[in-house]
């Protein structure tokens, strides 16, 4: 939901939505007793209010602790949205069964930011001086999260980032840093675009295709340091705005150029076009990808040939699950009636991410003792070990890394039907 009326707020929990009808019972009972006169009836309304008010309330006894999610909710993203509200409500609705944190229910709200930069930072100052929230959630795109970093840094709200991976998200240069990343981050994935293309294709000479934004800037200045330091020699750098509707031109020069294979960040509108562009040409070189691909109607909007497209996750719930995987895909199919199984569960990188983040920012909350935000911050450097979905978290956070993830905690996938399946080489 977007963030138009500051009254406006998304709960997630079944036990926050049954307060909210529970309060909208108290107001419209209050105004039908304007009605009546009858002591009687007065007294009988009042009591059925305040019954239903305890058959309710012994789990919110506490004010709740507000964490805030700001993230793509409508437009091409919004699929990753969602999948960043699930894997959140799972671990909150998973805390609050156990008692929730220092005695207090959790409790997310979401804004949209829309993808743009600007709605985010609205978003974000909405969540942070209206809702009084202990924490910040979200960045789904570098863009957006860089133009909130410099506000939370100087708000000292810790600001935890599920899925942006431009380097300098986390990286920014602060005397006094509140950011925090439970995500890929750029120079690494860029290390591992690198290696897994040399490994599987050969890669001598590959092209690179990136947008023209700060994610792509970030990406170029990873790769040129992943590939002089592997001894790799690029064919080519293009560039392309996030609305083109042709890439030929540039996907042109880099053929021309003799390139084997296309390192392609984008996401999904962008490396949309750059699928069809290929398919105009003719031209089916291998694609490693960043992982913009898995945002959204990346299928949808780029063709038969979306399942060219390697792209590099955090996790999949295929294959062997660990404890905390099986109890995770147990709570999702429960609670959302879409998901019958892993292939249904897109992008999963959204949900393990976010959920790894909730458990994070809970551990924090409890090592702090309190949820005021700048304790909260040095909670986060406090945590001793969190056992994730993605991983178990040994001392995630130092002063000096604010990255909870590797390289060593990359996996590489395609999209086949829609779904997004591990890739093996055929």
């Amino acid at each position: 939901m977007s963030g138009g009326n500051a009254g406006e707020f998304v709960l997630d929990t079944e036990s926050d939505r049954l307060i909210g009808r529970n309060n909208r019972m108290r107001y419209n009972s209050t105004s039908s007793n304007r009605a009546f006169s009858r002591p009687s009836f007065l007294q009988g309304v009042m009591g059925a209010a305040f019954a239903a008010t305890l058959a309710v309330s012994p789990a919110h006894a506490a004010d709740p602790i507000k964490i805030g999610l700001v993230t793509a909710l409508s437009g091409q993203s919004a699929r990753a949205g969602e999948a960043l509200t699930r894997g959140a409500t799972i671990a909150i609705e998973e805390i609050n069964a156990k008692g929730g944190v220092l005695g207090r229910p959790l409790e997310l709200v979401r804004r949209d930011d829309e993808s743009n930069p600007a709605k985010g930072l609205i978003a974000a100052r909405e969540l942070i001086q209206r809702e009084k929230v202990s924490a910040l959630l979200g960045g789904l795109d570098t863009p957006v999260a860089l133009a909130i970093v410099p506000f939370v840094n100087n708000a000292k709200m810790p600001f935890v980032v599920p899925w942006a991976a431009g380097t300098n998200i986390t990286q920014n240069g602060a005397a006094d840093n509140y950011v925090f990343r439970v995500s890929a981050m750029d120079d690494e994935v860029d290390k591992a675009i690198v290696q897994f293309a040399r490994k599987t294709y050969d890669t001598k000479k590959p092209g690179l295709i990136l947008v023209n934004n700060p994610w792509g800037e970030s990406n170029e200045h990873g790769l040129k340091a992943a590939m002089k330091a592997s001894g790799t020699e690029p064919a080519g750098i293009e560039k392309f705005e996030g609305n083109d509707v042709d890439v030929v031109p540039q996907l042109s020069r880099l053929k021309q150029a003799g390139a084997d294979t296309l390192f392609l960040v984008g996401n999904v509108g962008p490396a949309s076009q750059v699928v069809k562009s290929l398919d105009r040409m003719g031209w089916a070189p291998p694609i490693v990808s960043h992982w913009g691909p898995a945002g959204g109607r990346f299928t949808e909007l780029a063709g038969p040939n979306a399942k060219n497209v390697i792209f590099v996750q955090t996790y999949s719930f295929f294959g062997d699950l660990s404890p905390v995987g099986k109890k995770v895909i147990a709570a999702l199919q429960a609670k959302y009636p879409d998901i019958k199984g892993p292939a249904d569960i897109t992008p999963a990188v959204g949900v393990a991410n976010a959920y790894d983040s909730v458990l994070i920012i809970a551990k924090a909350i409890e090592k702090a003792g309190k949820a005021e935000p700048v304790a909260i911050r040095d909670g986060l450097y406090a945590i001793d070990r969190v056992d994730g979905l993605i991983k178990t978290y040994d001392k995630p956070f130092t002063k000096t890394k604010h990255d909870a993830l590797t390289e060593n905690d990359y996996i590489w996938t395609r999209f086949e039907d829609n779904h997004i399946l591990p890739f093996v080489k055929k």
